[in-house]
């Protein structure tokens, strides 16, 4: 691995501005969640925030991660919630769930971090993180088009400033890219600045304190299988873009224990459930900024701002076509990660077992393939790294054996 030491000591004030920058990619999609739930934004951006600092705390600060809302349980906060008429089901369901990946990260600690690596070989890992990034392109394409002219706006301004500057505006081009959209949309009309204006400036997140039953337990329970296989994905997608083996140093056990207790944290407050962000490491790949403090300094900012309900509503007024037109960037900047790693571990694709776990994870992953047994379901990046993994492990590899003879 490079020598990545002066990523890793951003100082004074460009600091804050970097934390801001990662405070605004992972916005969108972490108060999505709670619009779509009924629960609080500001909760969910207080939750997100004091999940991040437990996280980092139980990784031994060493790992740039940020933990926001949950898109795999939106499903059954809604049933869950529906089917009790009360929402606290709903988090205590998620409370319990986060729990989980204690037994989880047991699992991983008992059988060691090199039979974990067999499982998840170069081909495997490669393909998983082209897959996360791939597998987001449509909800960056749907958020883009909302308003083509914002998000393309939002878009060359990324790619500008990415491109054309150098030094410190060149590490931000997420942020400027973002403020131009949203000036953009200001002169263009697109913003409707009532509901700021009937805000009360300081104000408590809605806290709701947790219920239990079995049956909202069983329903959400199975769903952390399919979550763990994707925070595996995010962390070899992350400490590929930093240049550093995190399922080893601090521990993939120690990565679960962090995103579990986070998120059982999240629903013992009424927030949703935790998981790592694509949106920040895709900050980091296109920044180079790998600063663990930065990304702190964002998770405080998102615990202090949840107390601002003025400020709550001034960012809900981003458009959707902003955060798209950034989106459309991040994503494919995660995908690209993928390709890299392919090619710096020089997976040989012209060996048949590689073309085959290769082609089937992309097909499943990308193309929405899922399995479901009874309330369990299998699909995107879960689905197709099972696949991947058994693959691996079952087809023999004809080639070396070619080799070896």
């Amino acid at each position: 691995m490079s020598d990545l030491s002066s990523n890793y000591k951003i100082q004074g004030w460009k600091k804050y501005v970097f934390s801001v920058q990662h405070f605004i990619a992972m916005f969108g999609a972490t108060v999505l969640v709670p619009l779509l739930t009924g629960i609080d934004p500001l909760l969910a951006l207080f939750t997100a925030g004091l999940g991040t600092l437990l996280f980092h705390t139980v990784t031994g600060f060493k790992v740039p991660v940020f933990l926001g809302s949950s898109f795999a349980f939106i499903a059954p906060i809604v049933i869950i919630r529906d089917k009790f008429g009360d929402l606290a089901y709903s988090t205590g369901a998620i409370a319990v769930a986060g729990l989980a990946y204690l037994l989880f990260a047991l699992l991983v600690k008992l059988l060691g971090y090199e039979k974990i690596k067999k499982l998840f070989p170069p081909v495997v890992t490669g393909s998983m993180i082209i897959i996360i990034g791939l597998s987001l392109s449509p909800v960056a394409v749907q958020w883009a088009s909302s308003n083509w002219l914002i998000s393309l706006s939002t878009l060359v301004a990324v790619i500008f400033f990415s491109t054309f500057f150098k030094g410190f505006f060149s590490m931000i081009p997420v942020l400027m890219g973002v403020l131009v959209g949203y000036t953009v949309a200001v002169v263009t009309g697109n913003i409707d600045f009532q509901a700021v204006t009937q805000a009360n400036w300081i104000g408590l997140p809605k806290f709701v304190f947790p219920k239990f039953d079995i049956s909202a337990i069983l329903m959400t329970l199975p769903l952390t299988i399919a979550t763990f296989m994707e925070h595996v994905g995010d962390i070899t997608t992350n400490g590929a873009v930093v240049g550093k083996d995190f399922v080893k140093d601090p521990g993939l056990h120690r990565t679960l224990i962090g995103d579990g207790l986070a998120t059982s944290l999240a629903g013992m407050l009424g927030g949703p459930a935790n998981t790592t962000y694509s949106e920040n490491t895709g900050v980091l790949a296109l920044t180079k900024v790998y600063d663990p403090s930065v990304i702190r300094g964002a998770a405080i900012l998102a615990i202090i701002l949840a107390f601002f309900s003025k400020f709550g509503s001034v960012l809900q007024t981003i458009p959707q076509s902003v955060i798209g037109g950034v989106s459309l960037v991040l994503f494919g900047m995660i995908a690209s990660v993928g390709i890299r790693t392919l090619v710096n571990e020089k997976v040989d694709f012209a060996n048949s077992k590689n073309l085959l776990v290769g082609a089937v994870m992309l097909t499943l992953g990308i193309g929405g393939a899922s399995l479901t047994f009874g309330n369990i379901e299998l699909k995107g990046v879960a689905l197709s790294a099972i696949a991947g993994i058994i693959l691996n492990l079952i087809l023999p590899d004809k080639d070396k054996k070619k080799i070896n003879a």
